[in-house]
C-alpha cells in the first residue's frame, strides 16, 4: 500500500511517499519538495554484536547525474568515489541521528540516501536528512526520533525557510538546522559577519518547521510503522562491581587532573591498570572485561563532570572561561608562498599558502552543474598528531574540517578582481588536544596574511563544550580533546571581530536553551577576541608585496568584441604572446584578461603587446613604430599590432629626401606622429624628424614649380595601395 503525507515547509510542499520503492529495506521513503526527490533506505544486520560501546552507523548520501539530466565528465561515465560534497551530506545526516540511536541495538545499521531528481532551484541535502529520519523512524529500528532538518537563511533582512540556491547566492547568514520535537540538535553554517543575536533568531526561526517536520514523520509512522525490534543489552552484571569503583574512583580522581595530556593518559592507563591487577579474580572472561572497561569510562565521566559543575574546575586546571596559552609563528618556512603556525595548549596547527593562476582552479563537475572554485582548503590529521601509529588517509573528518574552516575564512577574501590568484591553504595538524579545525582557522588566516593575500580582517575560531545536569549547566571555553569525549555539546565558533563567519553544533543531550545558546555564543565572542588580540601582535595587516617565488598576475579589461582579435584564428595571437613573453593568458567573455608571468616584467610586456592590439590609433599622438615596406614614395610603418600607415616621402625629414631607402630600411624603428586618419580609414604618419617648433608638418607634397607630374605607373602603385593619385615631389 502507498502512503502518502504532506507538510508545507517554506514555500514548497515536503511530500512523504512509503510503500512504492525499495519494499525490501527495513525503511524507505521517496521525498519529494519542488522538483527535487531523494529516495532514502535504511538496512541493518540480521543479528546483534553483543558489548558494543559504539553505534556501528554508516550514512552514505549520493547524487546521481540523472538527477540533473547530466552525464557525468571526464573518461569514466559513471558515478564513482564520493565527492566532497557528498561526504558533507553524509555528516549533515550522520551527526544530528547517531545519538538517537542506542548501543544495546548492536547491530550494523546503514543509511543510503540519494538524490535522483534535482530541480537545480531547490538545495536536495536537506531532503535527504529529513527522507532518511523518517525512512529509519517507520523502520523496525530503534531510533529516539524522529528528527527533521532546514535551511535558515537571513536574505535581504529576512529570514528565509529552505532558500533557494538563489537567496542562498545573497545571504548574510546560511545555516543548516536539525533537531527534534524536543529541541535542536545540530547546526551547521556560515555567514558574512553575522551578530550572535542574528545567529539565535535563525535557530529559533527553524524550530517551527523543524516541529511540523517531525510531527509529519510521527503520523506516517503511526500509520505504517513496523514493530521495533529487540535490544540486545548485556545481561551480566560486572563481579564485585562496587568494590571495584570505590577503589578506582580514588585513584582515577587523581590521575585524571594531570595536566599535561600525554602524561595524564599515561597516569590514567597506570590507576585502570592498577584496579584490574587488583581485581584480575573477578574479571574471569571477555564479557567481564568489557564491563570493566565500561565501568573505568562511566567512572571518569562523573568524575570529570562533577569536578566542573561542583567545582568549576576542568582536568588542566583552567576555569570554566580560560583560555590555553597561545603562540603565533609567521615565515616559517622560506620558500613557501606564506606559512604560519599557530599553537594552542597541545594543539598546533601548521598552514601553509599557495597561491597560483586561474588554471589552477578547482572545478567541479556535480548536479549542481559546472563550476570553478578559487579558494581551496584542506586538512590534514596524520596520527602522529596524537602520539599514534595509523594509515596516512583523508577521511570524512578531515573533509569536514577543512569545510568548516574553508566557510569561516572565505567571506573575508578580496573578490577575484581585486586579487586574481587562485588560492590554496593545506593546513597540517602537529599536535592535537581539542578543537584542531578552530585551531586551523586560525593559522590558515595568519598564513593567507603572511603570503600577501589582502584579507578584509583576520578570523580566529574557539571551541566550546558544556556540562549539564538536572538542575545546572557549564559552559567551558576552548575545550580539551577529554571534554569534547565526556560532554554534552561541541558548539565551534569562528569569525572576527566584528561577527561570525563560520558555526557549527552537534548537542548530546536531547535539546539545549536558547538561555544556554546565548551564553556560549557570547563566551565564545570573548574567546574569539581574545585569540585575535594574541595573532594580531603576530602579523596584524597582510604584507603589502606577495612571495617573490609567486606567479605575478596582472589584469586589464578589453572591449570584449576585440577578444577575438587577441584570440586570432585558431588562437594563433594569443599563443604568440604567451610564447613571446613566457606567460599565461586567460580571457573571459566579458573581457577580463589576466596574464601570469614567472616576474613582473614578462606580465607587464605581455599586458602592453594586449593593450596595443586592442588599442585604437589617436590622431596628434606619437609612437614608435617599424618599418615593414618601403615604397619609391615613402614607408609603411607599424604603429600597433596590425596597424600599418604611410609615411610620405615629403614627411621623412625637414629638408629634401632624394630616395627613402637614404633614410631608412625595412625592420628600422622610427618614431612618427600620426597626423591624420582619412575617410577611407587610412593613417598618415610624419616622422618627428620633420615636424616644425609647433608639431606640424609642413605640407611639402605639391610638386615644385617645374617638376613633373607622377608617371602613370607611379599613380597605378598608389591606387593598388587605396591612395588617391598624388603629385610626386620626389622627381624633379
Amino acid at each position: 500500500m502507498i502512503t502518502k503525507l504532506e507538510c508545507q515547509v517554506g514555500n514548497e510542499v515536503l511530500v512523504f511517499e512509503t510503500g512504492r520503492m525499495a519494499k525490501q529495506a527495513n525503511g524507505s521513503i521517496f521525498a519529494t519538495y519542488g522538483g527535487s526527490a531523494v529516495i532514502a533506505t535504511v538496512c541493518c544486520a540480521s543479528t546483534p554484536v553483543e558489548g558494543l560501546d559504539f553505534v556501528p552507523l554508516t550514512v552514505e548520501y549520493s547524487e546521481k547525474y540523472y538527477a540533473a539530466g547530466k552525464i557525468p565528465g571526464g573518461f569514466i561515465k559513471r558515478e564513482t568515489r564520493p565527492k566532497d560534497r557528498e561526504i558533507l551530506v553524509s555528516r549533515i545526516i550522520d551527526r544530528p541521528m547517531r545519538p538517537l540511536f542506542d548501543k544495546a541495538f548492536g547491530r550494523e545499521i546503514q543509511i543510503v540516501p540519494t538524490c535522483i531528481s534535482a530541480d537545480q532551484i531547490n538545495p536536495p541535502d536537506v531532503i535527504a536528512a529529513n527522507a532518511a529520519s523518517a525512512a529509519v523512524h517507520i523502520s523496525d529500528i530503534p531510533f529516539d526520533g524522529p528528527i527533521g532538518c532546514v535551511r535558515i537563511g537571513l536574505v535581504d533582512g529576512e529570514y528565509v525557510i529552505n532558500p533557494t540556491y538563489e537567496q542562498i547566492e545573497r545571504a548574510k547568514l546560511e545555516i543548516v538546522v536539525a533537531g527534534t520535537a524536543r529541541g535542536i540538535t545540530m547546526v551547521e553554517g556560515g555567514s558574512h559577519e553575522a551578530s550572535e543575536e542574528e545567529m539565535i533568531q535563525a535557530i529559533e526561526t527553524a524550530k517551527g518547521p523543524i516541529a511540523r517536520i517531525c510531527a509529519t514523520i510521527e503520523e506516517l509512522r503511526r500509520l505504517v510503522g513496523k514493530e521495533k525490534l529487540p535490544l540486545a543489552p548485556l545481561q551480566v552484571e560486572l563481579n564485585r562491581k562496587e568494590e571495584i569503583r570505590q577503589y578506582a574512583h580514588e585513584l582515577l580522581s587523581k590521575a585524571l587532573f594531570t595536566r599535561i595530556k600525554q602524561e595524564r593518559a599515561k597516569a590514567v592507563a597506570q590507576a585502570i591498570a592498577q584496579v584490574e591487577e587488583k581485581f584480575q579474580d573477578a574479571l574471569t572472561d571477555d564479557i567481564q572485561k568489557k564491563l570493566f572497561s565500561k565501568l573505568m569510562d562511566d567512572l571518569q565521566y562523573e568524575i570529570l563532570r562533577s569536578s566542573i559543575l561542583d567545582k568549576g574546575l576542568r582536568v588542566d586546571g583552567r576555569g570554566l572561561e580560560d583560555i590555553r596559552p597561545i603562540t603565533c609563528e609567521v615565515g616559517l618556512l622560506p620558500r613557501t608562498h606564506g606559512s604560519a603556525m599557530f599553537t594552542r595548549g597541545e594543539t598546533q596547527v601548521l598552514a601553509v599558502t599557495t597561491l597560483g593562476t586561474v588554471f589552477d582552479e578547482q572545478i567541479f563537475d556535480d548536479i549542481e552543474g559546472d563550476r570553478r572554485e578559487r579558494f581551496m582548503l584542506h586538512y590534514n590529521f596524520p596520527p602522529f598528531s596524537v602520539g599514534e601509529v595509523g594509515r596516512l588517509s583523508t577521511g570524512r573528518r578531515e573533509i569536514g574540517h577543512g569545510d568548516l574552516a574553508r566557510r569561516s575564512i572565505e567571506p573575508m577574501l578580496p573578490p577575484k578582481e581585486k586579487f586574481p590568484y587562485t588560492i590554496r591553504v593545506v593546513a597540517e595538524v602537529l599536535e592535537s588536544n581539542g578543537s584542531s579545525s578552530m585551531a586551523t582557522v586560525c593559522s590558515s588566516s595568519m598564513s593567507l596574511m603572511h603570503a600577501g593575500v589582502p584579507v578584509m580582517k583576520p578570523v580566529a575560531g574557539i571551541a566550546m563544550g558544556l556540562i549539564t545536569d538536572e538542575t545546572r549547566y557549564a559552559v567551558l571555553s576552548d575545550i580539551l580533546g577529554d571534554e569534547d569525549h565526556l560532554g554534552d555539546m561541541d558548539f565551534k565558533v569562528a569569525g572576527t571581530k566584528d561577527g561570525i563567519t563560520g558555526f557549527q553544533m552537534d548537542i548530546k543531550i536531547s535539546s539545549v536553551s536558547t538561555e544556554i545558546l546565548r551564553k556560549a555564543l557570547e563566551q565564545a565572542r570573548k574567546g574569539r577576541l581574545h585569540i585575535l588580540s594574541i595573532m594580531e601582535k603576530t602579523i596584524a595587516a597582510p604584507q603589502s608585496e606577495i612571495s617573490q617565488f609567486a606567479p605575478q598576475v596582472v589584469s586589464l579589461r578589453i572591449d570584449a568584441e576585440k577578444i577575438g582579435m587577441v584570440i586570432g584564428p585558431a588562437g594563433k595571437n594569443i599563443k604568440a604572446l604567451s610564447e613571446r613573453f613566457d606567460v599565461q593568458i586567460n580571457i573571459e567573455e566579458d573581457g577580463n584578461v589576466t596574464i601570469y608571468g614567472k616576474n613582473q616584467k614578462s606580465a607587464y610586456d605581455a599586458r602592453d603587446a594586449v593593450l596595443a592590439m586592442v588599442e585604437e590609433p589617436e590622431v596628434g599622438r606619437i609612437y614608435t613604430g617599424t618599418v615593414k615596406r618601403i615604397m619609391d614614395f615613402g614607408a609603411f610603418v607599424e604603429i600597433l599590432p596590425g596597424k600599418e600607415g604611410l609615411c610620405h616621402i615629403s614627411r621623412l625629414a625637414k629638408g629634401r629626401v632624394e630616395k627613402v631607402t637614404d633614410i631608412l630600411r625595412e625592420g628600422d624603428t622610427i618614431q612618427v606622429k600620426l597626423m591624420e586618419i582619412d575617410h577611407l580609414g587610412r593613417l598618415n604618419l610624419a616622422a618627428v624628424d620633420s615636424l616644425d617648433e609647433n608639431g606640424e608638418s609642413p605640407d611639402r607634397s605639391m610638386p615644385r614649380r617645374g617638376e613633373p607630374r607622377p608617371s602613370p605607373d607611379r599613380q597605378r602603385e598608389d591606387r593598388r595601395d587605396g591612395r588617391p593619385p598624388r603629385r610626386d615631389s620626389s622627381h624633379r
